[in-house]
């Protein structure tokens, strides 16, 4: 009798088997498609347009001995500028973008098209330590405007897609460094504006950590720039 009874819980045993093998599979079939989801563009939040009306109204400090806060429009009244929304200064793939960006300076002083950078804080020395890799001024943007008008923000999946862990091998093997000091979850980019009212001419909003801007792209805008002439600006 003992043994019989051993031998009818057998069935039930197998059943639980297949059954903790299903939960298992369906767990792994999960996490497979949730992978694949992230590294689609399926669930970014996608970018508004700045308009130049949005934009040269944001207020902007001054980084240097004698701080002023000014509205952004005086950056490119005259000449236009370049522009870089830092996401995080002590970052390292933020680094190595400002060092292509700086890369340009002296085309873009041919053009005479001004370089800078906004960052959304100013902690300890870490925008100090970034003008080594930065060749313009920087200024901050405490209310992250210029991240804006819909901010954007990436967290834990930057960690699972594909393109992030090929832009933290890029910049590494590049010989960049950093640190994880400051708030590096707001989605950074790169604006190219015209002088006077021409306009936004290049607007590059970063999709995920590390995806920097095309410098030919930054260039063919930046030729684009028509300056303001003396009278147009009274």
């Amino acid at each position: 009798m003992h043994l019989g009874s051993e031998m009818s819980s057998l069935p039930d045993l197998g059943l639980f088997t297949m059954g903790m093998w299903s939960v298992g599979l369906g767990a792994i079939g999960v996490a497979v498609t949730g992978m694949l989801l992230a590294n689609t563009d399926l669930f970014l939040s996608k970018p508004k347009a700045a308009s130049l009306e949005f934009l040269e109204t944001i207020e902007l400090k001054s980084l240097g001995e004698e701080e002023r806060t000014f509205k952004a429009g005086e950056l490119w009244k005259k000449n236009g500028a370049v522009i870089m929304a830092v996401r995080r200064p002590g970052c390292f793939l933020c680094r190595e973008e400002a060092s292509e960006l700086s890369s340009l300076k002296s085309q873009l002083d041919q053009f005479g098209v001004p370089l800078y950078a906004v960052v959304k804080e100013n902690i300890g020395n870490e925008v100090e330590d970034f003008q080594h890799y930065f060749k313009g001024e920087i200024f901050l943007d405490e209310k992250k405007r210029f991240y804006g008008p819909h901010k954007r923000k990436m967290v834990l999946m930057g960690f699972i897609r594909l393109g992030v862990w090929q832009n933290f091998l890029r910049a590494w093997k590049n010989g960049y460094s950093g640190n994880l000091e400051g708030e590096g979850f707001i989605l950074g980019g790169v604006y190219v504006i015209g002088a006077g009212k021409q306009g936004v001419l290049l607007e590059h909003r970063e999709r995920e950590f590390g995806d920097k801007v095309s410098l030919q792209s930054v260039l063919e805008a930046a030729e684009k720039i028509k300056p303001q002439a003396a009278d147009a600006e009274k």
